[in-house]
């Protein structure tokens, strides 16, 4: 018995140091109330011992169950462990400045993003609904709090508060398709529920089962961003502080898409179901990809330009979720997912984090964050200016960076599992998205400085998660083979 529990404390380590460290930071920042940034660089600290902690557990290849089957450790939680603390990492490495600007005593926002980096891996490790939903009510909590950190600034407060209501909506979809879904299989772990699903061909699956993942369906929608569920993404994105915005433009959505991929690969899988979901999603994508590439044409504001950005990209995901459909083709799928989510957590943090400092300019007021405010950047801030340019370029697709090879392996996918029309609406709003991330790069390189004054310069903590992100996406991009191996082994 005590080697059991001592076992599953072991394959919890990452969790576990989460939650200890949260603990010492917010006992660290009540007692010391000036010791706001050096709670930053401890709970990076925190951060990367939990990261060694899951690397040596992915490298041990093994897959055990924990808590009665209420948790899963194998090759795909770590992996998306490592993700999101990575998303964690650096997102508290760009917050430190912000931090330190809203004066003392606000050292709980370092405690906030540990407490979201849990709520994560719990849903990414989740192998029954209700650890599902309680990994998500900690992050959405810690996430509510975040987005009104900057209490005096009105915009952030409306932006917590939208994201509260709409949050909790989404969230009450989610309880009762589980409620609905365990009436039906009188299960609450995934394999049970798969059960009443596994059906022959023949055979009537109970409405109220469809019912309950379809309410799923809609919730994780939401957080995940997807048309018609994103209403709520740019409003928040805009009035969340920016780093805040990024690591929920990040965390999220990598949070959410384990727990699709959990959802459908494992639970709803049959001949009677997969046909209905792989036609909603596809619908779900393809929206998704329009809608935000689209209406991200008419932006002025690089934060809500990035929301929209980022709401594309939830499109691009959803193509390699319908992908897993296939049998043939689902070990392909994962692994073009994995990859393009690691890519796309760099190079959008590394854009946020760009964006966090040049919105100091006019004291983060909107005015900052204005498209006229990067002009003539090259000329003032040349190092700013080329990291930006990077993160841009991937994004739009453009080799050697890691979103065009991302972008590659999703399209491939689903041009080998026959979803054709899914890789050409793709294809097509890539090139919709290179004019907007682009038209950043000519401001930058080709307009006259602006009459807002010379931009900051970031910090030494902004600097090396700049640094870090703008590496990361080169050589995703110029070295994919590592990773790929290793997310072709997720089966």
């Amino acid at each position: 018995m005590i080697g059991s529990v001592s076992e599953s404390l072991a394959r919890t380590a990452p969790l576990m140091i989460l939650a200890a460290w949260a603990v010492l930071v917010l006992l660290l920042v009540t007692l010391f109330r000036r010791l706001d940034k050096e709670a930053g660089y401890l709970t990076f600290m925190g951060i990367l011992l939990a990261a060694v902690s899951a690397f040596r557990l992915l490298r041990s290849g093994t897959a055990v169950s924990l808590f009665s089957g209420a948790l899963l450790v194998d090759r795909f939680s770590l992996l998306f462990t490592l993700l999101f603390l990575a998303t964690a990492g650096l997102t508290v490495l760009t917050s430190i400045p912000l931090v330190e600007r809203e004066g003392n005593g606000k050292g709980e926002y370092y405690v906030l993003i540990l407490t979201a980096a849990i709520g994560m891996i719990l849903m990414a490790s989740s192998e029954n609904l209700l650890t599902i939903f309680l990994g998500l009510e900690i992050l959405s909590i810690s996430l509510y709090i975040l987005a009104g950190f900057t209490r005096d600034a009105e915009k952030s407060v409306e932006a917590a508060m939208k994201y509260f209501l709409l949050g909790a909506f989404a969230t009450a979809f989610i309880l009762y398709g589980a409620a609905l879904l365990f009436g039906v299989t009188r299960s609450i772990e995934l394999r049970g529920i798969a059960r009443a699903f596994a059906l022959p061909a023949e055979s009537a699956i109970d409405p109220r089962a469809m019912a309950g993942m379809g309410l799923l369906l809609v919730g994780l929608a939401f957080k995940l961003g997807a048309v018609p569920f994103h209403f709520w993404i740019p409003d928040v994105y805009q009035g969340s502080p920016t780093p805040v915005a990024g690591f929920m433009a990040a965390g999220t959505k990598a949070a959410a898409l384990a727990t699709i991929l959990r959802l459908f690969g494992v639970a709803f899988r049959g001949p009677n179901v997969e046909p209905g979901w792989i036609a909603v999603l596809s619908l779900l994508a393809a929206f998704t990809m329009i809608v935000g590439n689209v209406v991200a044409l008419a932006q002025t504001n690089v934060k809500r330009m990035l929301g929209y950005s980022s709401i594309a990209h939830a499109g691009y995901l959803l193509v390699g979720v319908v992908v897993t459909s296939a049998v043939e083709s689902r070990q392909a799928a994962l692994s073009a997912i994995v990859y393009y989510l690691a890519g796309y957590i760099f190079m959008n943090l590394g854009a946020f984090a760009v964006a966090s400092v040049i919105g100091r300019t006019s004291g983060g007021a909107e005015e900052g964050y204005s498209f006229e405010n990067y002009s003539g950047l090259a000329r003032r801030r040349p190092f700013l200016a080329a990291l930006m340019t990077i993160f841009m370029l991937s994004l739009t697709g453009i080799p050697p960076m890691a979103g065009f090879l991302g972008k590659f392996l999703l399209f491939r996918v689903a041009i080998d599992g026959r979803f054709y029309f899914l890789a050409v609406l793709g294809v097509l709003n890539s090139v919709v998205g290179a004019f907007y991330y682009l038209r950043v790069v000519v401001h930058m390189y080709m307009k006259e400085p602006s009459a807002s004054g010379m931009p900051p310069g970031a910090t030494s903590s902004e600097g090396i998660s700049l640094a870090f992100a703008a590496t990361a996406t080169l050589c995703l991009g110029l070295f994919p083979g590592w990773l790929l191996d290793l997310s072709r082994s997720l089966l």
